[in-house]
């Protein structure tokens, strides 16, 4: 299937120029092979079938495509710019122009003196001479949008280890938002300033003098200062949302990435529960940097406006207030050790309290069947019970650091106003009453940021406690690099082991040894040997899911490493023994979220699986709703729907492990009689322990202990094969059992 197919088309069509000698292109892809096309002069492969269009995206806009180039490994930006600069670009490399019409084009250079940019077919590449283009005939058909690419040197964000730094330099990107917020927020501190300064005046002027006039001024003039108050105070906190809701988009939006980066490997050696509940704690530090980590940023623009007045007013009560934050401050630093200890324990109980609950309802088919409530519900309260104790530990400690903390604390806010008064009475020329009034004032809007810094140590320890749950799944080596680059050849299915051995991690046994065998293209190759022989290894390492082997893994004469992952796993259909449909229609599984394909596409595929006939049973045919876990069809047909999704896409090579060990023999025989018709013009691997399934193939490879046994035709394997001879006997031995029975029926007869 051509990868155009898969883009969906505009409505209006591209210029003539941008059509081929055959049917016309439409014009998204047109400025999709533009993209890789300047993607490609930086020695970046881009595939355009990998390209996700937003929802009801119907032209990728400027955006969406500079995402997609991130994700590729790439550096781009989409850039309005006006001709005057786009024609002094001169010698720069291949830029995207983007047409209104939905297409792009390339240009190659510019020539300033003569007012004119070159541009280059997309579809046509170098192979066809760059044209001269002048200001008037571009304004026609440019939109003023160009898209600069291009590659990463060095780590990228996405790709950088998740740690504090990595979360802060996702937060300070947001410069425009935090440099707005940083201006309503000293704004607000010295507004807050003249209110107390006010009531100052009220006590001194106004109710010593009677002053009636005064106090009708005072009061405009804190009428004022209040509503700018106000008004301003509402911009920071719209502000202040819009930031974190940014950055909380940033990083969910890395963080699955990242989770789908990670290897197969990694996630069958973790208890999925666990690998859940360690990756969401990073949300924990989200709320951390854009709740109370910036609310206490945000109150120190205060401090450092309103401190210095606290001096004028009352140097003495200024060093009492500044002085009992310290010691708040010492009190939570000498805690944050072992409270640290204590947090890693409570976290650690809390996942596995989570993995419990995950396996429980991941498994509720299993539990209900086998009645394992009473010992799920045992695994549960004593999970439940250990982390009631650590939270309780962490609490209790908690708890004795604020008891400590708190006389301090009151003495802030109730002590500071009895040594004023006390001062007042001795010497009133150090403090009078409405200074006193406007240093209580003042003072709790400073004791508030010091006191909230202080705490924010305590605090502190849960979230670098939950970065390093995360961390320490976020931060396993990733296919990133394997996803991205590598060579994209035309695949044809010739595969050849050459010299193959393989042991999974953490083993010291060979899962392969020495494999050597090749195939050519078109082959129907069969798989079989007792369990653990290697046979599922093998299709393990053809689909890139390990790259760690030794020796020589080729496809059409490439070695599998230095193959584009992506681009080999869309160029195999890979049926498993447990496949996974996801929630949604029959139709939507089939496609697997792919649009280019219509509706004849899903019926053929269905057809060829023999699904057809049970989907047009259905309540709603192809638009029938697959519930979570597919318990509304049975094992059977979900086994042909994923035959189904597999043959939709036409691979040149087909892997189906076990892939009729579900099936009821009426269906089974239906998928077998259609082998070779989805066989036909592609390479098979079959693994299977139902020989009977493979006598028809070309080629059967038989494993025994992870090496090759021998590998030809079924008919020659049973004369010189004794493993193969053996598992055939035994898998038919029932057959033959009947033969002998009526043979000597038929001597007796005769005799």
């Amino acid at each position: 299937m051509d990868q155009t197919d898969h883009v969906p088309e505009q409505a209006g069509s591209p210029s003539d120029t941008h059509r081929g000698q055959g049917a016309p292109v439409s014009a998204p892809v047109i400025r999709l092979k533009a993209v890789a096309a300047a993607a490609k002069y930086h020695g970046l492969e881009l595939d355009i079938r990998d390209f996700a269009a937003e929802p009801g995206e119907d032209t990728p806009s400027p955006a969406t495509l500079v995402r997609w180039l991130e994700d590729q490994g790439a550096v781009a930006k989409a850039v309005r710019i006006k001709w005057r600069y786009l024609v002094k670009m001169t010698n720069s490399p291949p830029i995207v122009l983007m047409f209104r019409d939905g297409s792009a084009a390339l240009m190659v250079n510019a020539t300033p003196d003569r007012g004119v940019v070159w541009l280059q077919d997309p579809l046509k590449g170098a192979a066809v001479a760059a044209v001269p283009v002048d200001e008037l005939r571009l304004s026609q058909i440019w939109t003023g949008d160009i898209l600069l690419i291009k590659r990463r040197r060095g780590e990228s964000e996405a790709d950088a280890p998740v740690s504090l730094g990595w979360l802060a330099n996702m937060v300070l990107r947001e410069k425009r938002s935090l440099r707005d917020i940083g201006i309503a927020s000293m704004t607000l501190s010295v507004l807050q300033i003249f209110p107390p300064l006010i009531v100052m005046q009220v006590i001194d002027k106004v109710v010593g003098y009677h002053s009636m006039s005064t106090l009708v001024s005072i009061s405009g003039l804190l009428f004022i200062f209040s509503l700018y108050e106000v008004l301003i105070g509402y911009g920071r906190r719209e502000l202040s949302m819009v930031l974190t809701t940014r950055i909380d988009s940033r990083i969910s939006l890395h963080l699955f990435s990242r989770l789908l980066s990670l290897p197969l490997e990694y996630f069958e050696r973790q208890q999925t529960g666990n690998v859940l509940g360690r990756v969401t704690a990073i949300y924990k530090v989200r709320d951390f940097l854009t709740g109370r980590l910036m609310t206490t940023v945000l109150d120190l623009f205060t401090l450092v406006v309103v401190l210095p007045f606290l001096f004028i007013l009352s140097a003495t009560l200024a060093w009492m207030t500044v002085a009992c934050a310290g010691l708040i401050g010492l009190v939570v630093v000498v805690a944050m050790s072992p409270l640290a200890k204590l947090m890693v324990q409570q976290l650690a109980a809390d996942r596995d309290r989570s993995a419990v609950l995950y396996e429980s309802v991941a498994g509720i088919r299993t539990l209900k069947t086998l009645a394992l409530e009473p010992i799920r519900k045992q695994a549960w309260d004593d999970a439940t019970a250990n982390v009631i104790r650590w939270k309780l530990a962490v609490g209790r400690f908690s708890n004795w650091t604020q008891t400590i903390v708190m006389p301090l604390d009151l003495f802030i806010n109730r002590g500071i106003i009895l040594v004023g008064a006390y001062l007042a009475l001795v010497s009133p020329s150090t403090v009078g009453m409405g200074g006193l009034v406007a240093f209580m004032m003042l003072g709790g809007r400073v004791a508030a940021p010091l006191v909230g810094l202080a705490r924010l140590m305590d605090e502190f320890n849960e979230v670098m406690a939950s970065l390093g749950e995360a961390a320490s799944v976020l931060n396993q080596p990733t296919e990133t690099r394997a996803l991205t680059t590598g060579m994209r050849p035309r695949i044809k299915g010739a595969l050849s082991f050459e010299d193959v051995n393989f042991a999974y991690p953490g083993s010291t046994r060979l899962a392969l040894k020495d494999v050597n065998f090749s195939v050519p293209a078109g082959t129907m190759l069969g798989l079989v040997g007792r369990s653990g022989s290697g046979k599922s290894t093998i299709t393990r390492l053809l689909q890139g899911v390990s790259r760690s082997y030794t020796g020589y893994l080729k496809l059409d004469g490439v070695d599998l490493r230095e193959i584009n992952l992506t681009h080999l796993r869309r160029s195999f259909g890979v049926v498993l023994q447990d496949n996974f449909l996801f929630r949604g229609t029959i139709r939507d599984n089939i496609t697997a979220g792919r649009p280019g394909f219509t509706i004849d596409d899903v019926v053929h595929a269905a057809r060829m699986a023999g699904a057809e006939e049970f989907i047009e049973r259905m309540p709603a045919g192809y638009e029938t709703f697959i519930e979570e876990g597919s318990t509304n069809i049975s094992g059977g047909q979900r086994q042909r729907l994923a035959i189904a999704r597999a043959v939709i896409t036409d691979p040149k090579l087909m892997i189906l492990d076990e892939a009729t060990s579900a099936l009821d023999p009426e269906s089974e025989a239906l998928v077998n009689a259609n082998l070779e018709r989805i066989g036909k013009g592609r390479t098979m691997v079959i693994v299977s322990h139902r020989l009977s399934s493979l006598v028809n193939c070309d080629q059967i490879c038989v494993m025994d202990q992870g090496e090759v046994a021998d590998i030809a035709p079924h008919d020659v394997l049973l004369e010189r094969c004794d493993i193969y001879r053996t598992l055939w006997m035994q898998q038919n031995r029932h057959t033959e059992g009947r033969s002998s029975s009526a043979g000597a029926s038929l001597i007796a007869e005769g005799e």
